[in-house]
């Protein structure tokens, strides 16, 4: 079988397809042998071969990518057991993938969390937000309290799994993973934020500063929401009520007439 395996692996490599999506033909050809021949070794079905291809380590496809299905067996994951509770073992059984697969496609367990966290968070709705920003100061901490809001309330819910870890272990993974992400969130606040200070709109405090009193608030409430409804229920404002407040509040603080 180690000889269809390697046949099967140069037909997909040549082709530029998955294993699974490479005709039989063409693999017996790669394997110097008939189709008759090749599927007669095979008990009559490419099952045994894809099988064997998984065995080897690679996924002969056929499926979605590695990659989308990993992202989405570990979301989840992270979602019913936090960070800390994530082994790559775990994903590759819920994503029905190999080991090597994973490590292939990601370089390990970080990697991995770092693309869920790319999926699931705010990040390419601030890069798309920072390419197309709001002429006006107010529209544009609307838009982004908005953004964040969403991200925090996006299911499965990544983003407070990623604060429940930075809270309880400085130096976890989600330490890590926001430390990799770092440089794409200042670069994306900076370009909507920034323009306005240059400009006179905005107190030109440290950069921190201004993010730190723009999302803390909004971190804040969304994340202590679910608890606050049961115990104010009526007393408690809209999310959209919410962030009206907010934006008048921040405007308060670090507007410049």
């Amino acid at each position: 079988m180690k000889d269809l395996v390697a046949a099967a692996l140069a037909a997909a490599k040549e082709r530029g397809q998955d294993v699974a999506d490479v005709p039989l033909t063409a693999i017996a050809t790669a394997a110097g042998v008939s189709r008759s021949t090749l599927l007669r070794r095979l008990g009559g079905s490419r099952g045994a071969l894809d099988e064997a291809v998984r065995q080897a380590g690679v996924d002969p496809g056929g499926r979605r990518p590695v990659r989308e299905r990993a992202v989405d067996a570990a979301a989840r994951l992270v979602a019913e057991r936090g960070l800390g509770g994530i082994t790559l073992d775990a994903v590759a059984d819920r994503a029905g993938c190999s080991l090597p697969s994973l490590h292939a496609v990601f370089e390990g367990r970080d990697g991995l969390l770092s693309a869920v966290f790319e999926a699931h968070g705010p990040l390419p709705d601030l890069e798309a937000l920072a390419a197309d920003p709001p002429e006006q100061l107010a529209d544009t901490v609307r838009a982004l309290y908005r953004l964040y809001a969403a991200a925090l309330e996006h299911e499965p819910r990544i983003v407070p799994a990623v604060f429940a870890d930075l809270f309880s272990r400085p130096d976890g993974p989600a330490a890590r993973m926001m430390t990799a992400h770092l440089p794409r969130m200042v670069d994306g606040l900076g370009r909507l934020l920034l323009p306005h200070v240059e400009a006179g709109r905005l107190r030109p405090l440290p950069m921190p500063v201004l993010v730190q009193l723009l999302l803390g608030p909004v971190i804040n409430h969304v994340l202590l929401r679910p608890v606050l409804e049961p115990a104010l229920g009526a007393g408690l404002p809209s999310r959209d009520e919410t962030i009206e407040l907010f934006t008048e509040a921040y405007l308060r603080a670090v507007a410049l007439p």
